[in-house]
């Protein structure tokens, strides 16, 4: 196969994958079904057969697609910033545009351990892979005297969920940009960490942009959740 070609095969198995997601997301991994995947492409179930061969397998790399953009983004974190605030509010900022794309947003909502055992091994794999990643991030902040002392263990979990959550109520219709909301979650979450006498970057332009005056379109009547970037289904539940 070409190398042109790879990149379009690749494409369109992106492309399927971000379909699945959306169909998994509205009806559930267990209603959802080959057809209604195939359907949403518009395309046939057989073409669809030639790039997974069940539901299962489509689920799995999506987990997959989700879990690799995370490890890219902790690599470039460690890898392109020169101390632990840097490195540790980059991640924040990378996990937060991952989670509100449509295709990984879609998939947070569902649990990975739907999958069987072989299927299920290496996603967990890479899943701790991350987490230990970013506990690394915040032990080496701790020890260079960046963050204050912690339960790294707790404070890294802390930090996953509130990062993990926003998929729950985040919606791309609402007023919150995706970089407003990454900025903020750096500021609050990374800002939290600092030690005595280290100073967070002002929160004051993300403050201001989250508080601007609404525009003519956000004038216009619409549900409370998209106003205030609230997924239709209530966080509180």
């Amino acid at each position: 196969m070409t190398a042109r070609r790879e990149q379009k095969s690749e494409r369109k198995r992106v492309e399927i994958l971000r379909s699945a997601a959306w169909v998994f997301r509205q009806k559930g991994y267990f209603s959802a079904t080959m057809e209604d995947i195939s359907e949403r492409l518009l395309m046939t179930k057989g073409s669809l057969y030639y790039y997974f061969k069940c539901k299962e397998e489509i689920f799995y790399h999506c987990q997959e697609y989700v879990l690799d953009r995370l490890l890219q983004g902790l690599q470039e974190a460690k890898t392109t910033e020169h101390d632990p605030a840097g490195r540790l509010g980059r991640l924040v900022k990378h996990h937060i545009a991952v989670i509100t794309d449509d295709l990984t947003g879609s998939v947070l909502h569902l649990d990975f351990d739907l999958l069987s055992p072989p299927y299920l091994v290496p996603i967990i794999r890479k899943r701790d892979q991350y987490e230990k990643g970013i506990r690394r991030l915040i032990q080496d902040g701790v020890e260079q005297g960046t963050f204050r002392r912690c339960d790294v263990k707790l404070t890294a979990f802390a930090l996953l969920g509130a990062l993990n959550w926003v998929s729950k109520w985040h919606s791309p219709e609402g007023g919150l940009k995706a970089e407003t909301i990454a900025h903020f979650y750096e500021d609050y979450l990374v800002g939290g960490l600092l030690a005595a006498g280290r100073v967070a970057q002002s929160s004051s332009r993300v403050l201001r942009s989250v508080t601007a005056a609404p525009t003519k379109a956000a004038d216009q009547k619409k549900p409370i959740y998209q106003e205030s970037n609230l997924a239709e289904e209530s966080w509180l539940l």
